[in-house]
């Protein structure tokens, strides 16, 4: 086993103050949205024994085991992030693993640097992820239902929104999406940026249902991914919800403290709420169509007491434990690489007590022992 020294990204949307109240230390004054657990290049945590990815390609098979290499490779398949936002992250879909590989090997091809600003795609892997929430957590996740989407902008009263309206309210429902998105990612920037400013001013006139699209025009004036926020459904999780975001499906995290678990990618396509890069062929190339609901998912329990969130895919399982005083210690031991967090007490794993936002690596097969008291995030692998 191994505790994990992880690293703080310090992207300009992050929480100055809510990573440091978890880790309880004092705060930097700047920024810290996300805190890193895992293998990934980028930012790898590190061991004892060196940095994650390395002790991992010295010897995939001990500390993976030889099911997840066998299905997933000689690499740690996802990345487990704490992520705090202070303010609204772009509104962005990430690709199915069909659409990365093509994206990935045409760039390539094209000679793109995977440092360009306009490069979409980091690698060939596609980017499932699940946010679960460890305070009140408020986002935007899918198409909500064009009509509803209707009134939310024809309630704001801006004439220049109208056109939009009337579209929302043709079928099939899908072209209709597709022509509002497209049309608001293409319209004039300053014609665009005149319309923003008043439909915020109406949002934060309104306020209630309409106030976040206020508070996302703050951060962001005169983008218009305001607008295209309103297409979403808006969601707000409660501590120990979660949601599950698949291949294009747009979204966006607006506030709010969670832990976060993704296929191991960086591939991002953005439609809006950030001065980065948007190359709007390519993201209508990827986004899904369809109103859904956002399905929040609780955990469901097993008789060890392990609370697990059920997703569609492989490459990562995340599950949680919540232990009282006096609970029967708990085994750990599985044939798949392990990340296990403490979110909340003093829960204390192989003997070896960990503090409120403290981590360990146990390689494959390892034999642990979960006991103390508090919750505690088990991140790993369906092999």
């Amino acid at each position: 086993m191994d505790r994990l020294a992880n690293t703080v990204r310090p992207y300009a949307w992050g929480s100055t103050t809510a990573i440091p109240e978890l880790l309880g230390v004092a705060p930097t004054g700047e920024p810290q949205a996300e805190l890193w657990m895992g293998a990934h290049p980028g930012a790898p945590s590190r061991t004892g024994r060196g940095p994650l990815n390395e002790v991992i390609d010295a010897d995939p098979v001990r500390e993976l085991g030889p099911a997840a290499v066998e299905k997933f490779g000689p690499r740690l398949p996802f990345l487990f992030k704490i992520l705090a936002a202070g303010a609204p992250l772009s509104l962005q879909v990430h690709p199915d693993l069909a659409q990365a590989r093509e994206g990935f090997a045409a760039e390539e091809a094209a000679g793109i640097r995977l440092d360009a600003p306009e490069r979409n795609y980091k690698d060939a892997n596609h980017k499932p992820e699940l946010i679960c929430a460890l305070t009140p957590f408020h986002g935007l996740c899918g198409f909500r239902d064009p009509v509803e989407a209707a009134d939310t902008i024809a309630a704001l009263g801006v004439d220049s929104l109208k056109p939009y309206v009337d579209l929302l309210h043709a079928h099939p429902v899908e072209a209709a999406l597709r022509e509002v998105l497209t049309a608001l990612l293409t319209a004039d920037r300053a014609e665009m940026a005149h319309t923003v400013a008043e439909a915020a001013a109406a949002a934060a006139r309104l306020g209630g249902a309409h106030a976040p699209y206020a508070q996302i025009a703050h951060h962001y004036p005169n983008d218009p991914g305001v607008i295209a926020a309103m297409l979403l459904n808006p969601v707000t999780l409660q501590p120990g919800e979660a949601l599950f975001l698949g291949a294009g499906v747009p979204h966006a995290y607006l506030d709010g403290l969670g832990v976060e678990i993704m296929a191991n990618s960086d591939n991002v396509l953005r439609c809006g709420l950030t001065p980065k890069h948007v190359d709007v062929t390519e993201l209508l190339r990827v986004v899904r169509f369809e109103p859904m609901d956002p399905g929040i998912l609780r955990p469901e329990a097993s008789p060890s007491g392990e609370e697990v969130y059920d997703t569609p895919i492989d490459e990562f399982r995340l599950s949680r434990f919540v232990r009282a005083e006096g609970a029967a210690p708990t085994d750990l031991t599985v044939d798949t690489p392990q990340i296990l967090l403490a979110a909340a007490g003093r829960p204390s794993v192989g003997g070896t007590l960990l503090a409120q936002g403290e981590s360990v690596f146990v390689p494959a097969g390892e034999t642990t022992e979960l006991s103390g008291t508090g919750t505690l995030f088990r991140a790993t692998v369906v092999a």
